[in-house]
């Protein structure tokens, strides 16, 4: 099942989910194993060690050092891992609001890690995006 490759659709069937819960990114050791207790939601390997986002009250009661307090928008639209601009459109928008993004593309949606305290704005700067992309008239 391919996902959504054109911008414009993209754009404009994004619907940004806020997920509950609050994320914070952590490190270990590339020869750590996953602490027991925790799910992490992303696991990414490094030359440094491992990177992984996971819930705040996990990393807590792991003993894991958390930073970046942040909250998960899902984008819920299937966009293909090869589909370009939509992440440098999401990005250029909230960086002209002051606003730093950690985005994370799955296999079928993408997924941004925004400041904890800036979750609702980001929220809303991203349907005000979907919105003037949902009416513009088809190119022709």
């Amino acid at each position: 099942m391919p996902g959504e490759t054109d911008l414009a659709a993209l754009l404009a069937g994004m619907r940004p989910a806020l997920q509950p819960g609050l994320f914070v990114f952590c490190t270990l050791p590339a020869d750590s194993p996953i602490p027991a207790g925790t799910d992490p939601v992303m696991i990414f390997r490094e030359a440094e060690g491992r990177t992984l986002i996971l819930r705040e009250e996990e990393a807590r009661g792991a003993g894991l050092q958390g930073t970046f307090p942040c909250r998960m928008v899902t984008l819920e639209i299937h966009s293909a891992l090869e589909a370009v601009g939509f992440m440098a459109a999401i990005a250029t928008r909230l960086a002209a609001a002051g606003m730093g993004v950690n985005p994370v593309s799955a296999f079928f949606h993408d997924h941004l890690f925004v400041p904890a305290d800036r979750a609702g704005e980001a929220v809303a700067i991203l349907e005000a995006m979907a919105k003037p992309a949902a009416t513009e008239p088809p190119p022709g």
